[in-house]
């Protein structure tokens, strides 16, 4: 009668009911009028005469032979009497099939569910709050000067799921500061051609007004890829990376210079109205798995597979180009040939009448990688980059939180970025791209 059982299914019948306790359990807790026709079949040899009454089953305890433990049998499971009282009874009195009943899942392939999000990680707590406190002062006659607090974003092209975010740091709220860092995220094109590009701006801590640098800076670079998208595509496809450099080297020098333009203007320093612009692009043709980071400044480029992180930071020369006075230069070695003067090596000064030179520019950073599937690509500012290259806790929670198959919401994402570290209270802006 059960030879058509699985081994497994049969082990744990046994294992999950002893051989008297679960089958009486079912049988005396119900009337004999909801016995399901086809119960005979399923009735424990050693059960009938203890749990169900003679002749309802159709069977006596002489039937069964002497000695014989329980076993049970098919595929059907006992259920309560309360479930069997919602389904009622089956449909023309048949019994199902052994194989209606779906096998039941196994939890070793089930992935496992994401770990909750923490408030900060640490031995301590942070000193500020994690709530916003103060706003900043707002000018009644330029209220287009103000910026939210918060800064949301994401969207899902081709073979990658985008999301960004930007939130103003624990001491800017405590202190009623403007947020400094400025995100920018859109699209150029459509269908197959289309190209995404995501902005990052940092302003100067000190400088006044460095979130209007940081939001020009954006939307100027912005701007200057938007016109040339299409040539971009054409780059990134054909993996044409030196006119890449060049071009997208030659497009950020435009907008810095139109930064120091406007410190000019405002009769300031060019060093007191600047930015640090970090850029990546992103084809939305699914094919195409190459991603392009470039720009000016620090922070912070990530790469999570396999559930470790790996920073793939571009690294850049200090110093470019000649030594020049005062700057790197070494001392001077004296001539050949008999000396009135002894040489101190101590440099002239600059003539008053010469221009003085401009500061020492940003290098430029530039990476092309091509992405795997699974891997998560996390471009940040410095408020998230210092932390994640001093905390191994925030390594390894992000590691987990980020690892699973599906990326995480808006709402999710905007949680992990703001996961507080003592000692790190900047600006946290973050762009992350998972990979189908």
């Amino acid at each position: 009668m059960g030879q058509g059982v699985p081994k497994s299914e049969g082990r744990e019948a046994r294992e999950d009911a002893g051989p008297d306790a679960a089958w009486d359990g079912r049988r005396t807790s119900g009337a004999e009028g909801r016995r399901r026709p086809g119960d005979v079949s399923r009735e424990a040899p050693g059960n009938v005469g203890r749990g169900a009454p003679q002749g309802v089953g159709g069977g006596t305890p002489e039937d069964a032979a002497p000695g014989m433990a329980p076993i049970a049998f098919g595929t059907w499971t006992p259920f309560p009497a309360s479930a069997a009282e919602e389904q009622g009874p089956a449909a023309g009195g048949d019994t199902p099939a052994p194989g209606d009943t779906p096998p039941p899942a196994d939890p070793r392939r089930e992935p496992r569910p994401a770990p909750p999000s923490r408030g900060y990680v640490g031995s301590r707590p942070p000193t500020y709050d994690a709530e916003p406190t103060a706003l900043p002062e707002a000018d009644p006659d330029d209220l287009d000067a103000l910026v939210p607090d918060t800064v949301l974003d994401g969207a899902r092209y081709g073979a990658c799921t985008l999301r960004a975010a930007s939130v103003r740091g624990d001491s800017a709220r405590y202190r009623g500061e403007p947020r400094r860092d400025a995100l920018l995220t859109a699209r150029f094109g459509t269908g197959e051609r289309a190209l995404l590009l995501v902005a990052l701006g940092t302003g100067a801590r000190t400088a006044p007004g460095a979130h209007l640098a940081a939001a020009e800076a954006c939307r100027w670079i912005g701007g200057a890829v938007g016109r040339s998208h299409a040539r971009l595509v054409d780059d990134i496809r054909a993996a044409r990376r030196g006119d890449l450099k060049s071009g997208l080297h030659r497009l950020t020098d435009r907008t810095l210079g139109r930064l120091r333009a406007g410190a000019a203007e405002r009769g300031l320093e060019p060093d007191a109205y600047t930015a640090g612009l970090r850029c990546l692009l992103l084809p939305a043709d699914p094919e195409c798995r190459t991603r392009v980071f470039f720009g000016v400044g620090p922070g912070g480029l990530f790469r999570l597979r396999d559930g470790e992180w790996r920073d793939i930071e571009p690294e850049v020369a200090q110093v470019k180009g000649e030594p020049v006075l005062s700057f790197g230069s070494p001392v001077a070695e004296p001539s050949a040939g008999d000396h009135l003067t002894m040489d101190l090596g101590i440099p002239t000064p600059p003539s008053p009448y010469e221009p003085a030179p401009e500061p020492p520019r940003e290098p430029f950073r530039f990476r092309t990688s091509v992405a795997r599937p699974g891997d998560t690509l996390l471009l940040c500012g410095t408020g998230l980059a210092d932390p994640l290259r001093g905390e191994g806790q925030l390594r390894a929670h992000l590691a987990d939180r980020w690892s699973r198959p599906e990326p995480p919401g808006l709402a999710a994402f905007l949680a992990d970025t703001q996961v507080r570290v003592k000692g790190y209270a900047d600006d946290r802006t973050a762009v992350a791209v998972w990979e189908a």
